[in-house]
């Protein structure tokens, strides 16, 4: 199937780059990656399959004998293994070209795509396919609670990819799910992300549309009936097309019967499913893939039991522990909307359960102005949150730059306890102020946090 032996990742922990090296990597070929980036759980994976990590990156880093060197998009130039790279005229390439012409071709490709809820589908739709004996190959850009690594590349006919809008490298600015050879595509939602690269809603919405226009007729588009940037896709697709959602206008319409702190029930068309997970998005994430399990071949019953048994995804709503009486919760939510609504989750899960949102302004679209009412009404469901200043402020201009102070005040005024702390200590100061047993802690970052969730732990 890959006709490399050798591969060096550059930016290997990044959730899919690390996920796709860590799947050669049990392929038996040779792997070895750099980043100035490493933390778990994607390096603790990497290293458990002994795959060699450089911290940092240095031209020596580069294995003379390497096949391949697999450039990732968070990469640019002026990196000084790129730079070496290009100056040796090395053979390199992005990860969603990889994918393309050395794992996807020929398969029966299940594309995952949104602004959110693409890894817990991907996770769910895999585990429904694996549960019934399916063995598909897949890539999800995170670690799955059912699996022991985040990509696989297996025989099976079937392949569920994690469709990112995100372009693919420095050297080619499509996004990468255009290389996906998608028979099945989801669509979640649409809204405006990635303010580094999209200078609006309408450039996402092109992408998307681009997306839509590769899948065969034979194919199918499972689109977010609930939503009209999904809905304006429709005219221009040219494979057909089934709506899911709330409305009584979907194709496949979704009613929730039972929201429990465990648990929700929910009917797609009458037919009754359990998803062991809280919070409405949840329940649309689980539709989508119940959709595509059954466009796959699979039963209701098949697809029944094998929901009952998803374990969900590490930082996604994951507990790390309770001390005190305080739980301490990581979510990997950034932009507003995912922060929102797992707030709302975790009121289900916790209904009587203060809760501490701690937010640190890290993507590349937090860190930015553009959704910053978004953000107020975001944390605004918390009881009380604690914002980090902005992550790397050099890199955004100052007049684009979210207004930390500013959004705290709003939250106040909101009614809601909101600080602003520069530093993790003086977060964990705060909450220590204002937190007591029986709270909940929910940490919101798509980084590391300079490790504060196991500091935390220790000082609470």
């Amino acid at each position: 199937m890959i006709k490399f032996k050798k591969f060096h990742f550059i930016g290997i922990c990044g959730t899919a780059m690390g996920s796709v090296a860590a799947a050669f990597r049990e392929r038996g070929y040779a792997i070895s990656g750099s980043d100035d980036a490493v933390y778990p759980p994607m390096s603790t994976l990497l290293e458990n399959l002994g795959v060699e990590i450089a911290k940092g990156y240095k031209p020596e880093n580069l294995p003379p004998d390497a096949d391949l060197y697999v450039i990732g998009n968070a990469v640019s130039r002026g990196n000084p293994e790129v730079e070496a790279v290009l100056e040796q005229k090395l053979p390199y390439t992005s990860l969603p070209e990889v994918l393309q012409w050395e794992v996807l071709q020929g398969k029966r490709n299940f594309v995952v795509s949104g602004t959110h809820g693409k890894t817990t589908t991907t996770s769910m739709l895999t585990w429904l396919l694996e549960e019934n004996l399916k063995n598909p190959g897949y890539m999800i850009g995170g670690v799955p609670g059912n699996f022991e690594v985040g990509a696989r590349f297996t025989d099976s006919e079937f392949f569920v990819i994690e469709g990112d809008e995100y372009d693919s490298a420095f050297f080619d600015k499509r996004s990468k799910f255009l290389r996906y050879l998608p028979e099945v595509v989801i669509v979640n939602n649409i809204e405006f992300d990635h303010a580094d690269i999209f200078n609006s809603l309408d450039d996402i919405l092109l992408s998307f549309s681009r997306l839509l226009r590769v899948v065969p007729k034979s194919g199918c588009v499972l689109l977010n009936g609930d939503a009209e940037t999904c809905r304006s896709l429709i005219a221009a697709c040219p494979a057909p097309v089934v709506t899911v959602g709330l409305g009584k206008d979907c194709d496949r319409r979704i009613v929730i019967k039972k929201a429990k702190p465990d648990h929700t029930d929910f009917t797609l068309n009458g037919v009754a499913f359990t998803v062991p997970m809280v919070g409405e998005f949840n329940v649309r994430n689980a539709a989508m893939a119940i959709c595509a399990a059954q466009f796959a071949g699979l039963d209701d019953e098949e697809i029944r039991a094998a929901m009952l048994k998803f374990k969900g995804v590490q930082r996604r709503q994951t507990v790390v522990g309770e001390v005190n009486g305080i739980t301490v919760i990581d979510d990997f939510g950034h932009h507003p909307t995912a922060i929102r609504e797992a707030l709302k989750g975790l009121k289900q899960m916790y209904p009587k359960r203060r809760l501490w949102a701690l937010f640190e302004p890290r993507s590349n679209t937090s860190k930015r102005n553009t959704l910053q009412a978004e953000l107020i009404e975001a944390l605004s469901e918390a009881d009380g949150s604690i914002i980090a200043s902005v992550h790397a402020p050099e890199k955004v201009a100052e007049g684009l730059r979210l207004d930390v102070d500013a959004v705290a005040a709003a939250v106040k005024a909101n009614g809601r306890e909101s600080y602003h702390e520069t530093g993790v200590d003086a977060i964990i100061e705060r909450l220590k102020k204002g937190a007591k047993s029986g709270d909940v802690a929910v940490v919101f970052s798509n980084g590391g946090f300079d490790g504060i969730h196991k500091k935390l732990l220790e000082r609470l």
